[in-house]
């Protein structure tokens, strides 16, 4: 396993590979050591508490190295927003503080050169709610879409394993949440394998994968795709929970994972891991996931 002093990651044209890292001690000088450690060549991480509210203003000079090191060694990295972001939510707190943190999330996304901002789609909580809370979505967000900079992050909606009444988990869910936002060019999608699985497509099947994939493309559009969270699932398939595996020891398995990297749609997208365990674990997960992404590429 690559020590933290090893020399800089060769980023992989084809797809990156890479983990969730904590910043410990500051933004580059966690980051980017845990990225080293684990042998990957892409990460994403959270520039605050995932579990508040509290807005961190960061430290400038931090955020200054981690976008110099993403810049001089071709590093892609990923934001995740907090888990208690719900556009759709029905209580006018918990919804105006998600934009609120939506907002801040891209502003610091774009000081540390992230590619993409990650967002859980939401759900609707109350029953019949559901045009209510795109129509949220669509207010919420489109104002902060519409005055990204260039240099912004792409703001990437992740759809949710379909539990509590999700506004989006399943791939045609993505439709009318797209619609939505006008099919704004500044929105992305992030593919969370378990959440996909979780919610009902038929990942594990032989062709599961390129009918997923293809949907997405057909709903989504070209391109739309930006980032996969690779993980495997504890739970069977339309489970509607969202219990992560590692790859290939869950219901999903490695042979889903290879489909991915054979279709045209994931061609430049990191995969990112959110599996259980710790960094040797998850070097474990990405040479995996490496070795599935180079036998495909010379088949």
């Amino acid at each position: 396993m690559p020590s933290p002093s090893a020399p800089a990651p060769v980023t992989h044209a084809r797809n990156p590979i890479g983990s969730h890292v904590p910043v410990g001690p500051g933004l580059a000088r966690g980051a980017f050591p845990a990225m080293r450690h684990v042998g990957a060549d892409t990460l994403q991480v959270f520039v605050g508490n995932p579990r508040g509210w509290a807005a961190s203003a960061g430290d400038p000079r931090q955020d200054a190295q981690f976008r110099e090191r993403c810049e001089s060694e071709g590093v892609p990295a990923f934001v995740h927003t907090p888990y208690l972001v719900n556009l759709g939510s029905p209580n006018p707190t918990t919804y105006e503080k998600s934009v609120a943190t939506v907002a801040h999330n891209l502003a610091r996304g774009a000081s540390i050169g992230a590619r993409g901002v990650v967002v859980h789609t939401g759900s609707c909580v109350d029953d019949g709610a559901y045009d209510k809370a795109l129509a949220q979505v669509r207010e919420g967000l489109l104002p902060l879409l519409d005055v990204l900079p260039d240099d912004a992050p792409t703001l990437l909606l992740e759809p949710t394993a379909g539990q509590g009444r999700s506004l989006c988990a399943r791939i045609d869910d993505l439709a009318p949440y797209l619609e939505a936002l006008d099919h704004h060019p500044r929105v992305g999608i992030c593919l969370d394998t378990c959440h996909a699985f979780a919610a009902g497509e038929p990942l594990d099947e032989p062709q599961g994968v390129v009918a997923t994939l293809d949907r997405l493309v057909e709903v989504a559009g070209p391109d739309r795709l930006q980032l996969v969270h690779a993980n495997d699932s504890q739970d069977v398939r339309g489970s509607f929970k969202d219990r992560h595996e590692r790859i290939g020891r869950g219901h999903i398995g490695v042979e889903a994972f290879a489909a991915m990297f054979l279709h045209p749609a994931t061609v430049g997208v990191p995969f990112v891991l959110e599996t259980p365990g710790a960094s040797d674990a998850w070097a474990e997960d990405i040479t995996l996931l490496a070795s599935l992404r180079d036998r495909v590429a010379v088949s």
